[in-house]
């Protein structure tokens, strides 16, 4: 088997798979890719890197308005297909399988260059203007100009839906990781899309092996927590509206104030990774006119490596995740592998896998009083909470363990080939 993988940034979803198919020894795997993201390289795993748009396909895409998700989908499938035709040239590798994240346009013309090579098309979103994540709520009512937007930027999408599940001897599949997910698609391409999540290492996202919850210690921003200290957990890349960061820091605000020993750690970078942009600030900076935060108990640690990061979670008191209904994020699910305490936002991604009282604890996503009440419990009643975190870590081996994904995505991907 020749595999290719493809994704703008290396490795992305792509980062247990990959090296996964390439320890065995009958494949060859190489993976395309326009950057390497976190610098690393993936065992038996071949990088090939292809260009970056354009000074001029920067200023093209200024001019395209509601189409310029479609025009950088375009340049990008473009920068693929050259680069594709260079691997059958000098490396002589031409794929038997395509596997790919297709929101950026990287498969838009794959078929055009290998019509018999099917593509296992990893399909992460498609945008609804109503009962989706951008107008969710009865009081948010998309104009004209957004319901515009929003439909227009589905036009690579669809095209991707097209080319990859069309019948024929190259007929691919769409592959999507929650239901959630899934039930944003088009009726008529539901039945041509697998639902299998990527998997969670349950193996490094475990709890402490003490059995106990310990303390946290980050010499670099001097940072020393005991253990016994309430540890309250908040992950995201970006400190955004999406993944509810504003409510969060209002919910904390009440916290610190009924609880004086309790601390707050935030893992992430002040930027936008989902939603509209802020002009001139960003979330961060708008708390610091609401009246700012305890600087002494509200920790910021920044972007983190692996290790660090499992010693944020594995210390834990409650970790809470917010999202509007959309992508559902790794460090959720991972959260819950770590066996931590949790309150999750009531929103659809969340409720696919948490039941309130069952294995965490759920709270109104738009109202800082209902999530800090919902942390408190758990901070009140460590037993039950630990309770409700073994339940969630029981539900992540069960249904996201990372080897059942990967052999359940390897299984999918022999079905395509002849």
């Amino acid at each position: 088997m020749q595999i290719c993988f493809l994704h703008p940034s290396y490795p992305a979803q792509y980062l247990s798979l990959a090296p996964y198919l390439a320890r065995n020894p009958e494949n060859t795997v190489f993976f395309l890719s326009k950057e390497n993201s976190i610098g690393t390289s993936l065992p038996g795993v071949t990088l090939a890197l292809y260009g970056k748009p354009t000074a001029e396909n920067e200023k093209w895409f200024e001019t395209c308005g509601p189409l310029r998700p479609a025009a950088e989908a375009v340049v990008e499938g473009q920068a693929v297909a050259r680069a594709l035709e260079w691997l059958a040239k000098e490396k002589n590798f031409k794929p038997d399988v395509i596997i790919a994240h297709t929101g950026w346009g990287s498969t838009l013309y794959c078929k055009d260059l290998y019509p018999n090579v099917p593509i296992m098309g990893y399909f992460e979103w498609y945008y609804l203007a109503e009962d989706s994540d951008c107008y969710w709520w009865p009081d948010e009512i998309p104009q004209m100009p957004n319901k515009i937007s929003i439909r227009t930027r589905n036009a690579h999408h669809l095209l991707n839906l097209e080319a990859v599940t069309a019948p024929g001897p190259g007929q691919g599949i769409g592959i999507v990781p929650t239901k959630w997910q899934h039930s944003q698609l088009p009726e008529v391409y539901k039945p041509k899309v697998k639902i299998i999540h990527e998997g969670i290492d349950t193996r490094f996202c475990s709890p402490d092996p003490s059995g106990k919850r310990p303390g946290l210690i980050l010499d670099d921003v001097k940072l020393n927590l005991p253990e016994g200290t309430e540890i309250i957990t908040y992950v995201s890349r970006g400190f955004e509206i999406y993944r509810g960061f504003p409510y969060f820091m209002d919910a904390i605000r009440l916290v610190l104030q009924r609880r004086p020993k309790a601390h707050v750690v935030v893992v992430g970078k002040d930027r936008i990774c989902y939603g509209a942009q802020l002009k001139d600030t960003t979330y961060l900076k708008e708390e610091e006119k609401k009246g700012g935060y305890d600087k002494e108990r509200v920790h910021f640690v920044g972007l983190r490596n692996r290790g660090d990061y499992q010693k944020i979670l594995r210390a834990s008191s409650c970790h809470v995740y917010l999202t509007r209904p959309f992508v559902l994020s790794w460090s959720f699910l991972e959260a819950m592998s770590f066996g931590c305490p949790i309150v999750g936002s009531k929103t659809p991604p969340v409720e696919e896998v948490m039941e309130d009282g069952v294995n965490g604890l759920l709270a109104e996503f738009r109202s800082p009083y209902h999530i800090a009440r919902k942390i408190e419990e758990h901070l009140d009643n460590p037993e039950r909470g630990r309770l409700l975190g073994q339940r969630a870590r029981e539900t992540i081996q069960e249904r996201f363990e990372l080897y059942k994904c990967m052999r359940a995505q390897e299984d999918l991907m022999y079905s395509l080939v002849r």
